[in-house]
């Protein structure tokens, strides 16, 4: 099979499993304001960017380079590689998550008092730790896979993942409910955990279905490829890590400086869940076929740049940056016509409606974004993504710190819409100095 038609059968089957997941936890978001009430919405999503901070240091940077990597082994013929890289990419992560899982119960009440503000969000902090290690193996197994093209795996997983959560939670609370307890939000991060387990169960089942018996490598084989695998994955891991730290220092400071304009604490967190919780879903839910799109793109570029084709990775970034920029424009039109009715029917909020009107500016930028960073980190060029996002959020922490005391959560979305700009515009500027036309492909090489 052709790297086009892979790419396309890969993006369609993780578009259709993004679709799904992101219409069911639509709804359950909804399910959650009803159940639990805005302000713990708040709280509950105030521990997801520490919860991303973990993932980063343990999880996403090793991920990338590991799907990377196995594309480049797979492409040069030494699948017997890739699967040493797989075992040592599981063997890393899952010994960083259980030292975060140390950490963060030993040190929960002084990082939800510290750093989150709100020392509720402790109990939430315990319980959510225990996700990590089964998110690191569901996280590998995956980058393994999209290295291979093959996204059969990743895409049930997810659904999966997102099934079990929502079922777990939704079946917990009624049955609490009829036993006459009050069920707290800290139920709907314990269903996190129970999604994060069955994911990795079902892709840990399901790879081993589709090895050979016998054929598991012993420790020095997988060893082997440390030379290869962390000196890639060290810069991503530290990239992550840097902008999703910078990413928890922007959330976890948005109710704070919301306070600062005159709302009271639960105002602040009345707003952040509704911005959060609500209406950046609404406004995420079109990026599943980007992020597909976005996810399948890497591995290709990396194994087009390996065989030395140049004018190939040049034509790929064309139709699909140009497709999500298209796909962008028509959401942009939709959520700015029926944005408001979005948020008083679903939501059954005005606040909701205006957020994702505003927020429907950034949809050509955001989903044209996955496509042409996604190709820059398939050129290996990953120090460069790192320095774009972290001009990115850089101005929209200056929104959260200077715009929001003047101004409210609207100076936030003006922040968030010129951060978007600016990282599209650096993006085409790199894409454009790396990948110019050749007029011919070199020669592969080793």
């Amino acid at each position: 099979m052709s790297t086009k038609r892979k790419l396309i059968r890969g993006a369609l089957i993780l578009t259709a499993a993004g679709f799904i997941s992101r219409f069911m936890g639509f709804f359950f978001r909804i399910f959650l304001s009803h159940a639990f009430g805005e302000e713990n919405v708040g709280l509950y999503q105030l521990v997801f960017p520490l919860y991303a901070l973990c993932l980063s240091v343990s999880t996403s940077g090793i991920q990338t380079a590991l799907s990377r990597t196995v594309a480049r082994k797979i492409s040069l013929g030494r699948s017997e590689e890739a699967e040493n890289i797989l075992w040592l990419g599981l063997s890393l992560t899952v010994l960083l998550s259980l030292a975060e899982i140390l950490i963060i119960q030993q040190n929960a009440e002084t990082i939800a008092l510290r750093f989150l503000g709100d020392v509720r969000c402790t109990e939430l902090l315990v319980i959510i730790s225990y996700a990590l290690p089964c998110a690191a193996v569901h996280s590998c197994i995956c980058g393994y896979c999209y290295g291979v093209q093959k996204a059969e795996i990743p895409a049930v997983s997810q659904l999966i993942e997102q099934t079990v959560r929502i079922l777990s939670v939704v079946a917990l609370f009624f049955l609490l409910q009829n036993q006459g307890s009050t069920p707290s939000v800290s139920l709907a991060m314990a269903g996190v955990v129970i999604g994060e387990f069955a994911s990795a169960f079902y892709s840990s089942r399901a790879l081993s279905k589709t090895r050979k018996k016998g054929s598991i490598p012993n420790l020095r084989s997988i060893w082997s490829g440390a030379s290869e695998l962390i000196p890639l994955s060290l810069p991503l891991t530290a990239n992550r890590t840097a902008v999703t730290l910078l990413q928890s220092i922007e959330a976890a400071s948005i109710p704070a400086c919301l306070r600062i304009y005159t709302h009271s604490t639960s105002e602040a967190l009345i707003l952040y869940g509704v911005l959060t919780g609500m209406a950046l879903p609404c406004v995420l839910f079109p990026s599943a076929i980007t992020n597909s799109v976005g996810t399948m793109l890497m591995p290709a570029v990396a194994e087009k740049q390996a065989a030395g084709k140049r004018s190939d990775i040049v034509s790929l970034i064309r139709k699909t940056a140009g497709s999500c920029f298209i796909l962008g424009l028509a959401c942009c039109l939709f959520f700015l016509l029926f944005g408001s009715f979005i948020g008083r029917f679903l939501f059954h909020s005005e606040t909701a409606g205006r957020f994702i009107v505003t927020l429907a500016w950034i949809c050509p930028f955001l989903y044209t974004n996955a496509a042409m960073l996604s190709t820059i980190n398939g050129l290996g060029k990953t120090a460069y993504t790192f320095f774009i996002n972290f001009f990115g959020l850089l101005i929209r922490i200056a929104g959260v710190f200077l715009a929001i005391p003047g101004f409210g959560i609207q100076g936030y979305l003006w922040g968030l819409l010129a951060s978007q700009s600016a990282v599209s515009i650096l993006s085409a500027a790199v894409l454009y100095c790396q990948i110019k036309p050749s007029g011919r492909d070199t020669a592969p090489q080793d």
